[in-house]
């Protein structure tokens, strides 16, 4: 099985931080096989023609953006909604 790749879009804003570790925390909490990676530069951020940060991308699908997405919705974007 592949492990998931996920993005965290933003600039470093503490939206942006905020988000990446509550991805991290349902990432470790959960035992999740997912690649986690920050996106920084504004031209790649750019790519995913968001209109806010922060972002989040799920295998290249940006599953939300402007916007602090619940606890609920973390997990069910990283498991498929098989929890």
């Amino acid at each position: 099985m592949t492990p998931l790749r996920v993005k965290i879009l933003g600039v470093g804003c503490a939206r942006c931080r905020e988000l990446e570790r509550e991805v991290r925390a349902v990432v470790r909490e959960r035992g999740l096989a997912v690649e986690v990676v920050r996106v920084e530069d504004f031209f790649e951020i750019m790519r995913y023609r968001l209109l806010a940060t922060p972002g989040l991308v799920v295998n290249e699908q940006v599953v939300c953006a402007g916007r602090m997405p619940s606890r609920s919705e973390i997990v069910a974007w990283l498991t498929g909604g098989n929890e």
